[in-house]
């Protein structure tokens, strides 16, 4: 069931008087609600009971609690090291795929190992270190939410392998995960992605 504007404005109003002040995490938390409430009424709950237990499962020890555990993921020393590690590989790995890259047209030797180990790098070390830490700080998203994320992920790395084994010229294995990747965009990441995108702009 859509809501009315009166009910989102009623949702916007209630995280409003909370003490969330950073304005991302602000509509995240209104659009997680709205997703949540919408389910509730079409299960025969009042608006007022929707939103309270929408609330209350949410944030059980009150609103003012995410932004403390995303302010604490944000900025506690382990994450930032982490944040530190994430961007270094992504920054070297993709230096050594870029040259491999430009080696190869130069027909300069190294070029192979120089693009293999910059994908494999970026691939396997950088993209699961942003995915966690892109997972962290968005985890009270809605279910779909973290569908997406998830198939997003399994669908990019899928899609990595298979451009290894390419390179590697190892038998079926390129096809096989080629062909897994692709399904799991096509059928599992786009469907939640384009449902999210339409209930933001219906809501």
């Amino acid at each position: 069931m859509k809501l009315s504007e009166e009910q989102v404005r009623l949702i916007r109003s209630r995280v409003g008087s909370s003490k969330i002040s950073i304005d991302t995490l602000r509509e995240d938390v209104v659009d997680h609600i709205c997703c949540v409430v919408e389910v509730k009424l079409d299960r025969g709950r009042t608006f007022e009971d929707a939103l309270k237990e929408a609330v209350d499962e949410l944030a059980p020890d009150g609103l003012d609690e995410i932004q403390n555990e995303t302010l604490f993921l944000l900025n506690s020393d382990k994450i930032i090291l982490m944040k530190k590690l994430m961007y270094s590989i992504g920054a070297l790995s993709s230096m050594s795929f870029v040259a491999g890259w430009a080696f190869g047209i130069l027909h300069l030797p190294g070029a192979f190992e120089l693009s293999v180990y910059g994908f494999l790098g970026f691939s396997f070390l950088f993209m699961p270190l942003y995915a966690m830490n892109y997972y962290k700080t968005r985890i009270h998203r809605a279910l779909s939410e973290k569908w997406k994320f998830i198939l997003g992920l399994s669908s990019g790395l899928l899609m990595g392998a298979s451009l290894v084994f390419k390179l590697l010229h190892l038998s079926l294995l390129p096809t096989f995960f080629l062909i897994s990747a692709s399904v799991v965009f096509v059928f599992g990441f786009l469907p939640f992605l384009f449902f999210g995108l339409y209930k933001k702009s219906v809501s």
